[in-house]
C-alpha cells in the first residue's frame, strides 16, 4: 500500500435527491476512507475522500462508471496528498 492520498471529485449528473451521497458515504467507509459527500448548489455532488490510493482508486472507478444511484454523466477529479482534517465519512 502507498501512502495516503486526497480524492477530490465533482460529480455531476442526476446526482441529488437518489441516495447518491448517502451510497458515497456508506462505499467510502466500507473502503476505509475518510471524507464527506456534499450537494453543490448547481445540481452536483462534491465528494473528497483521503486514505489508502487503491481505496480512492476503487471510490472513484465507482463514480466515474456510474454505478451509483441516479445517473453520473461527468466527473472531474484530482488526486494530491493529504490534507488532513477529516473524521469519519459524512453526507452533508
Amino acid at each position: 500500500m502507498g501512502s495516503p492520498v486526497r480524492l477530490t471529485a465533482s460529480v455531476f449528473g442526476v446526482v441529488q435527491g437518489v441516495g447518491f451521497r448517502d451510497y458515497v458515504r456508506t462505499k467510502g467507509r466500507r473502503l476505509g476512507l475518510v471524507g464527506s459527500a456534499t450537494n453543490r448548489v448547481d445540481g452536483g455532488v462534491d465528494v473528497v475522500a483521503e486514505g489508502p490510493p487503491e481505496a480512492c482508486d476503487a471510490l472513484l472507478e465507482l463514480l466515474v462508471t456510474g454505478h451509483t444511484p441516479g445517473r453520473t454523466d461527468r466527473v472531474e477529479h484530482m488526486i494530491g496528498p493529504v490534507v488532513g482534517g477529516l473524521a469519519g465519512f459524512v453526507r452533508r
